[in-house]
């Protein structure tokens, strides 16, 4: 079984303001600092540490790509988004995950927020099989498509624009944190869940070029999905 999910996040104010030591700071005017004095990167976006998770979405599918059960959260208690996400993974023993930049954004964000809250991750999570970059037990699509950073970085919908599929109709990534503070934690849920099936999607596309899925198999697993993406697209929430 693979795990394909994907994490919506929004800046830790709090724990920012502490490393800061800027405790009377307004939100805005702390993002801007700490994308000078924290950011490891020219965008500005903080790392992993300084974000805290405000959705998750995940898709169970087995070997052969057949999608198998959806599951999520969305919610201000974090701590409750993790224990939710930790029961999840712990339904099985031995799966794998299918993410696009999970190893450099996803991964650390789920051991950090779970260091934070005194959680402990399933055993699995720390296995070889996951833990090793080259294993095809924990994919992420950006090693796939740049051949381990010999190559650029691949953006999910450039991907997506790639092969004719539309992705991110909801939205880009910095609204997020204006969806949290409107409470739109539903309309946050459904852009993950977007994210997620085009995880899927590139996932497959990947299978079938790799010569691991025979055409029909890829076909009607495709069709599908890409059903159920314009579903989603279809019913943005308010």
């Amino acid at each position: 079984m693979f795990f394909v999910f994907d994490i919506e996040s929004v800046p830790d104010f709090e724990f920012i303001r502490t490393v800061l030591n800027k405790p009377e700071l307004e939100e805005d005017a702390l993002l801007e600092l700490a994308a000078e004095e924290l950011a490891k990167n020219k965008s500005g976006f903080l790392p992993p540490m300084f974000h805290r998770m405000v959705s998750w979405v995940g898709l169970w599918v087995d070997n052969m790509g057949e999608p198998k059960n959806k599951v999520s959260w969305s919610g201000k208690d974090e701590k409750e988004g993790l224990e939710k996400l930790i029961q999840t993974l712990g339904l099985f023993k031995d799966f794998g995950l299918i993410h696009h930049n999970g190893r450099g954004f996803d991964l650390p964000l789920i051991t950090y927020r779970s260091l934070k809250h005194g959680l402990q991750l399933p055993r699995r999570m720390s296995h070889h099989d996951i833990r090793y970059r080259f294993s095809q037990q924990n994919i992420d699509l950006v090693d796939e498509f740049s051949n381990y950073g010999a190559s650029s970085w691949p953006k999910l919908k450039h991907l997506g624009m790639l092969i004719g599929i539309p992705f991110k109709q909801t939205g880009e990534g910095n609204i997020v944190l204006e969806m949290f503070r409107e409470e739109r934690l539903e309309a946050i849920e459904h852009y993950c869940y977007e994210d997620v099936i085009a995880t899927y999607l590139i996932w497959l596309f990947m299978k079938f070029n790799n010569g691991e899925l025979n055409e029909l198999t890829f076909s009607q697993l495709r069709d599908r999905a890409i059903q159920k993406l314009n579903e989603i697209q279809a019913s943005v929430p308010d």
